[in-house]
């Protein structure tokens, strides 16, 4: 028997993960982590954690299990939130999420955790980690390939893979709304969380505006017949001037729009929905194109620098000059997509064997082999 905590949010996943740990036999605490206070930025009337930390309350009393509460909202914002805000303000497109878990629920969590002796801490996320003849860590995708959330797993080390475990890895969805309603737990039927991870549905341009001020600029459109569109050497993205277009209209700040965004432009009267190809923080310019299938919404390849790379599996790293071939997502719930990884002197080359739509600096790529997610970078360009 072992001593698992774990990170009950108010959510069916994390309280069917803390059921299903009771029932394996382990001594069972359950923790809330209270990252976020404010909810000013929320679309929902009532601050979200609020009611998620009632819930998870309920689920460990229904189970029998003791409960506490750990604030780490300061350091939420200092790791996560700052971190998003200067992101943004630098033109790049962040995920807080991946962040959340690599910096907050598998750090400073793990580390709470282990204050309690704890041997293990337990989430509700849809991976699989195991162990294989030579004891090192595999992340696997969840066996719900509809819920699959091992891509915001992806900048985890083995060392905090050997302390995971992810007890609803290898059920559906389904089945665990079924096991949470069989032991009469308040979250079964309790629709999943949205929104940015721990403070909820919001408003981006809302949220960024705390930090980052409005600055009106310009909204420029690059024609499909601009010869700014011909073939880029690998990985160079999109090199837009204001002159290669037409001004269609005015923004509050580049900073607040990212690459394939549709919402928020408020531009009229054109034949196809405009998207966003490109923005220019410093010059405050937002470049769109009509249409999903504008050519300056696609990539052939992306370029990864040295310090942003992660091996989830280490004995796989390329070395300079290697090449290798692997499935590859840049977002949650995308679909894989075939590439070739090239490790150059400084980075890896990531070359699409198809164009990748809506690619944006700060996304994280992460790379598979089958069911295992072997390493991960931040996009640089």
């Amino acid at each position: 028997m072992a001593r698992v905590v774990v990170g009950l949010s108010g959510g069916v996943d994390s309280s069917v993960a803390a059921l299903l740990m009771q029932q394996a036999g382990h001594e069972v605490i359950g923790i809330f982590m209270r990252n976020w206070n404010d909810a000013s930025p929320t679309l929902e009337q009532e601050c979200p954690w609020i009611e998620d930390s009632n819930d998870a309350l309920l689920v460990a009393e229904k189970l029998g299990i003791p409960f506490q509460v750990l604030d780490l909202s300061q350091e939420y914002k200092v790791r996560i939130v700052d971190y998003m805000f200067a992101e943004y303000q630098a033109g790049r497109t962040p995920n807080p999420d991946v962040l959340c878990n690599r910096e907050i629920k598998f750090d400073l969590f793990l580390a709470a955790a282990r204050r309690l002796g704890a041997d293990f801490i337990a989430t509700g996320h849809y991976a699989r980690v195991e162990q294989d003849d030579k004891a090192r860590y595999r992340l696997r995708a969840g066996l719900d390939a509809g819920k699959d959330q091992s891509y915001f797993l992806c900048q985890l080390s083995q060392d905090q893979l050997s302390k995971a475990l992810f007890p609803i890895g290898g059920l559906q969805k389904s089945e665990v709304r079924r096991l949470a309603a069989e032991a009469g737990l308040v979250t079964a039927a309790k629709r999943d969380s949205q929104g940015l991870c721990f403070i909820g549905h919001v408003r981006l341009p809302d949220f960024l505006q705390q930090q980052l001020k409005p600055r009106e600029g310009q909204i420029i459109e690059i024609p499909l017949d601009s010869p700014k569109l011909t073939p880029v050497p690998r990985g160079k993205p999109w090199d837009f001037e204001p002159q290669d277009g037409t001004v269609v209209g005015l923004h509050q700040g580049a900073h607040y729009f990212t690459v394939g965004q549709r919402k928020g432009l408020l531009v009229g009267g054109k034949p196809l929905p405009l998207f966003v190809l490109a923005t220019d923080v410093v010059r405050n310019v937002v470049y769109v194109g009509q249409g999903e299938d504008h050519p300056g919404l696609y990539r052939n390849a992306i370029w990864i620098a040295a310090e942003d790379l992660h091996w989830v599996q280490p004995w796989r790293e390329l070395v300079q000059g290697e090449r290798a071939t692997y499935s590859l997502r840049i977002r949650y719930r995308q679909a894989l997509v075939e590439a070739e990884l090239w490790r150059s002197e400084g980075g890896l080359w990531i070359e699409f064997r198809k164009p990748m739509k809506a690619v944006a600096p700060g996304q994280f790529a992460a790379w598979y082999d089958g069911g295992d997610l072997v390493g991960s970078g931040v996009i640089f360009n």
